[in-house]
């Protein structure tokens, strides 16, 4: 097989058979290439050794071990769909040790914080309505960027104060929101949206200036833009407030596995480092708190 053309199929099977995002597409694609650098652009020498020595080659680089998780499961992906296609003998991948990046604590507002963030300030022109909307959104919800710009008017059941959002894997889930984000929706799609409305508008929930779909780097500039204006917030973008919707529903007495069918996860080890957050918070309370700390 040529190169080329063994790097083309690897894309359209990750695109349209593993529905995997158009990054997460990129990211792999980028790393077979490497892959196939190290083996001279032949996948007839692709063997346990040769990816062994690949990602070996990657750790005296300096690559971060979260970098290396990553390329260890592109390879693994890789030699699957290789050994599939008749490509390989058989699938040197399963033979690969697991290579696990660290998962740092991230950083929440705490509950104070989040009701600054989500302070309604004067409230005339469409952006502010729109930007209030999609930031008590955001954290009634905890959904992520992505999900929250791919929202279609018709996704929001007003009857039964849920969203329909879809989720990665094309996977659909109803999630529940409170009656501040009801009401800046109502204020934001009765009052602002229709002011924004073109013919390229569509069904979309929320619009850019211009009329368009909503894009995440505009969620992103909002996000940032509200939390600096919160004296001791982090900075973060709008997976911070999905973090911190999901800690404060655990804080609150959450279980687990609802707060997991909330966000979407496909497992709950995801899930579940946001238990840690709580208890290191609890901690530093304890620390600051107790004359015996």
């Amino acid at each position: 097989m040529d190169r080329d053309e063994v790097v083309a199929e690897f894309g359209r099977y990750l695109r349209l058979e593993r529905d995997l995002s158009p990054h997460t597409v990129r990211a792999y694609l980028t790393d077979v290439n490497s892959l196939l650098d190290h083996l001279g652009g032949l996948i007839e020498g692709l063997d346990i050794g040769a990816l062994r020595e690949w990602l070996a080659g990657q750790h005296a680089a300096g690559k971060a071990r979260a970098t290396l998780a990553r390329r260890t499961a592109c390879a693994r992906t890789f030699t699957a769909y290789c050994h599939r296609r008749g490509w390989l003998p058989n699938d040197p991948g399963l033979l690969l040790g697991s290579a696990k990046a660290p998962r740092p604590l991230p950083a929440v507002l705490d509950q104070r914080q989040a009701q600054a963030v989500l302070e309604e300030p004067p409230i005339g022109e469409p952006k502010e309505m729109r930007d209030q909307a999609l930031l008590e959104l955001l954290y009634a919800t905890g959904v992520r960027v992505s999900e929250l710009c791919a929202l279609d008017v018709d996704d929001v059941d007003r009857e039964r104060n849920v969203i329909r959002v879809l989720g990665k894997g094309r996977k659909e889930r109803s999630v529940p929101f409170g009656m501040p984000a009801l009401r800046a929706l109502d204020r934001w799609c009765i009052h602002g949206r229709p002011l924004w409305m073109r013919e390229r508008s569509g069904p979309a929930l929320f619009l850019g200036v211009r009329g368009g779909r909503i894009d995440a780097g505009t969620v992103r500039r909002v996000v940032h833009a509200r939390l600096a204006q919160v004296e001791g917030a982090p900075d973060m973008g709008p997976h911070g407030l999905r973090h911190s919707a999901a800690t404060h529903l655990l804080e609150g007495g959450a279980d687990l596995r609802s707060v997991q069918e909330l966000l979407g996860h496909a497992s709950l080890n995801t899930t579940q480092i946001y238990t840690h957050v709580s208890i290191e918070r609890l901690r530093a309370a304890y620390r600051q708190a107790h004359p015996r700390a």
